[in-house]
């Protein structure tokens, strides 16, 4: 999410191995077989190592309630329904989200190796955090992938003031020869919800438009949300285009509940499963140029907007160079986490007894 990390008070973090251990075993002990334990660490820590910790390992916490609850099967038997040529449907027996986008990337990536473009629908899914994750999975086999996801309603429309639309995320990789791949991944919500719950942990504001209270009117105040604004501010129309083209994508070409359907997120039932849905798409260059054209047009697109001049001292960013950095930082410095986290993690830990993966980033 190219809009910027979120800051957070960086004394308490976890190095990545240590957290990814911790968040594995947590998974495990509550529940998840190997593969859904590894699948959703994988994209917890997708998100927190690119600093887009709303959908990092603070959801951790909740996965667990969700597994234990019964809401998400922690070992679920997921498989393919239906199969027309670069076209495929799972179901995902209600597992967690990220196994599902996960299985459905690497399914599109063979059919986009076979054909130039594979797409699979996901349904009876979970909660999968970051989009793209799964995008990236295609980017690291050579490939152009795409995720979308739809969720329980949050998000008004333009003008609107009810809940209507999830957060409703799309997410864009393209490989770059000898690079990071170009990554764009966004809610077509002004902002995500779970990047309100990180504000009022951190006591912090909103920013103006992001969030309404009862009625529709905007607030700044994290406990005073009711429901989210569509993205573009005073052109929202287009954010409220760009969910419903991602519900069309997901719930109504997989059978599955709209977003305004769909159990909320945050229950209080956790014992029923939501049902949400999903599309995963690969594309092959190859498929559409040749190798050398593909990396050389990718090269000079990045090249020339790196070389763009910026309003400020700043300079300008592609998608993804912010986060890509991110990720280098925190790599070596360990991964901050906000003090509603570490008390979950804390109470995790002595549940399960399970040493707490923290480390003094002030060191």
């Amino acid at each position: 999410m190219t809009a910027g990390v979120a800051a957070i008070d960086p004394a308490l973090a976890a190095m990545p191995a240590a957290l990814t251990r911790f968040i594995a075993k947590v998974l495990s002990e509550a529940g998840a077989d190997a593969r859904s334990a590894d699948a959703a660490t994988r994209a917890m820590m997708h998100g927190s190592l690119l600093g887009v910790d709303s959908h990092g390992v603070r959801l951790l916490d909740h996965y667990v309630r969700a597994i234990e609850g019964g809401r998400v099967n922690g070992r679920p038997r997921m498989r393919f329904v239906r199969e027309f040529a670069a076209v495929a449907a799972l179901d995902a027996d209600h597992g967690h989200g990220a196994l599902a986008a996960y299985d459905a990337m690497r399914h599109a990536i063979g059919l986009a190796e076979k054909f130039g473009l594979g797409a699979v629908s996901v349904r009876n899914s979970s909660h999968f955090g970051p989009a793209g994750a799964f995008a990236v999975e295609a980017a690291d086999a050579g490939l152009i992938g795409l995720a979308f996801c739809n969720s329980d309603a949050f998000v008004r429309l333009h003008g609107g003031a009810a809940r209507f639309h999830g957060t409703n995320p799309i997410a864009c990789a393209v490989p770059v020869a000898g690079e990071r791949p170009w990554l764009f991944d966004m809610a077509t919500s002004a902002i995500p919800y779970n990047r309100i719950q990180l504000y009022a942990s951190l006591g912090k504001q909103l920013p103006d438009g992001v969030a309404s209270a009862a009625g529709g009117n905007d607030t700044a105040d994290p406990s005073a949300v009711e429901m989210l604004a569509p993205l573009g501010g005073a052109f929202g129309f287009k954010g409220a285009g760009l969910a419903g083209m991602v519900e069309i994508f997901t719930s109504v070409l997989s059978g599955m509940q709209l977003s305004h359907e769909l159990l909320p997120m945050g229950g209080p039932d956790f014992a029923t499963p939501r049902g949400l849905s999903a599309l995963v798409m690969a594309m092959k260059p190859e498929a559409f140029l040749d190798a050398s054209a593909f990396r050389d047009g990718m090269r000079r697109y990045r090249d020339s907007l790196h070389a763009s001049p910026p309003r400020t001292h700043d300079l300008v960013m592609a998608p993804g160079d912010r986060e890509w950095a991110e990720a280098d930082r925190r790599s070596v410095e360990g991964i901050p986490i906000d003090p509603a986290t570490a008390e979950g993690f804390a109470r995790l830990a002595a549940r399960f007894d399970i040493p707490l993966p923290f480390a003094r980033a002030d060191r």
